[in-house]
């Protein structure tokens, strides 16, 4: 579990794809401090597993759905990338519960500078657009953030926005975002949760209590 505060920015060293997965090779002096071989790190909010590490690095194998649900395949040597170690039982929760799961992916749409921060539009795939609602919490690329103002229900092309303070925008990659680029999305666990109740029925109970 995370808690989508970012620890540092890491660099990639290599992204070796084979037979449908990858290799992950991350430039990391903070999170590789103590990391040791099965320690979860979050990579630009996916939770990927140490299976190599040295004093400054750290190895990381991707499988192909997570190639596949999130756009981490995307990225080439050189890149930064947002990195957060596993939550400590001790630890305060400064962001919200992040699991590491990336439900899929957005683009941004716009950017608007203010004196002291910056609004982001990001794009909103149907399937998730019902468990985001505004001053909700939405993980970005691994960065725990409030929704500021979300799409209208009714709207064909769904959008969400978030408001980033300047030390959002220096210690994470999303300070350097383009217009086109993608990011990763997780949603807040308990909006995933009630969707789930919801889409069983009063009458579906009933029947699953008739046969108990």
């Amino acid at each position: 579990m995370f808690t989508g505060l970012i620890e540092e920015l890491g660099s990639v060293v290599e992204l070796a794809e084979a037979n449908g997965a990858a290799r992950l090779r991350i430039h990391a002096p903070i999170a590789a401090t103590d990391a040791a071989h099965g320690d979860s790190i979050s990579v630009n909010g996916v939770c990927l597993t140490v299976v190599e590490q040295g004093p400054d690095w750290f190895v990381a194998d991707v499988m192909a759905e997570t190639l596949r649900a999130s756009v981490i395949g995307t990225i080439t040597a050189g890149d930064a990338v947002n990195l957060e170690r596993a939550a400590l039982a001790s630890s305060r929760l400064g962001g919200h519960i992040v699991q590491g799961h990336v439900d899929g992916s957005a683009t941004l749409l716009s950017r608007e500078e203010g004196s002291a921060w910056r609004v982001l539009r990001f794009t909103l795939p149907a399937d998730l657009a019902p468990l985001v609602a505004n001053k909700g919490s939405i993980t970005v690329s691994g960065v725990s953030l409030t929704v500021s103002a979300v799409s209208d229900a009714s709207e064909a092309d769904q959008w969400f926005e978030v408001s980033l303070i300047p030390e959002t925008l220096a210690a994470t990659t999303l300070g350097t975002l383009e217009v086109g680029q993608p990011v990763n999305l997780e949603t807040d666990i308990v909006a995933r949760h009630v969707e789930r109740l919801l889409s069983f029925t009063k009458e579906g109970f009933a029947k699953e209590g008739s046969e108990s």
